[in-house]
């Protein structure tokens, strides 16, 4: 008899950060660029007509002056990188997206290299969406460092979004 007990208390148990949702999750990157913003779009209506949770993912790095001396020439004293990246992703978030839509997105911002960032906190999603920047005819048919890195070595499906994608009311 305490059998199925066990079983019905592992079934209504909280979900883990892995399982939190019953139809998956979407990772898409965002860098505020146009393409990102085309990406956010789509991500977005994926999620929303598959009942997937939708992770907005920025990276940033370190600029290549940053030395041993631990100040960024240039920068005020004090200044965040980190708190700035989190505030364009949040300003991504409401220019791509309406307001009650972009309050459902879980916005992540960390520290690393935007390919292997985006790869990362793929791990265990049904999806990664990303944009690509067109550069012209014969360039345009080719993807960004990123998107490619991310196509290539990503542990599920991806998406590379090019151009406008409508948001549906």
């Amino acid at each position: 008899m305490t059998e199925p007990d066990a079983e019905r208390s592992e079934a209504t148990s909280a979900p883990t950060s892995e399982s939190a949702t019953e139809y998956g999750r979407i990772v898409v990157g965002v860098d505020g660029s146009d393409p990102s913003l085309h990406a956010l779009r789509w991500a977005d209506r994926q999620a929303t007509l598959t009942g997937a949770s939708l992770e907005a993912v920025t990276a940033w790095e370190m600029p290549a002056s940053f030395g041993w001396g631990g100040a960024v020439p240039g920068l005020p004293e004090g200044y965040d990188l980190g708190e700035s990246a989190a505030q364009a992703l949040r300003e991504a978030l409401e220019k791509a997206l309406p307001p009650d839509r972009a309050a459902t997105v879980s916005p992540v911002t960390v520290m690393g290299n935007p390919a292997q960032v985006i790869l990362d906190r793929g791990e265990g999603a049904e999806l990664i969406v990303v944009g690509v920047r067109g550069h012209g005819t014969f360039r345009s048919t080719l993807l960004g460092s990123v998107s490619h890195t991310v196509t290539l070595h990503a542990s599920c499906p991806v998406v590379v979004v090019r151009g406008e994608a409508q948001q549906a009311d």
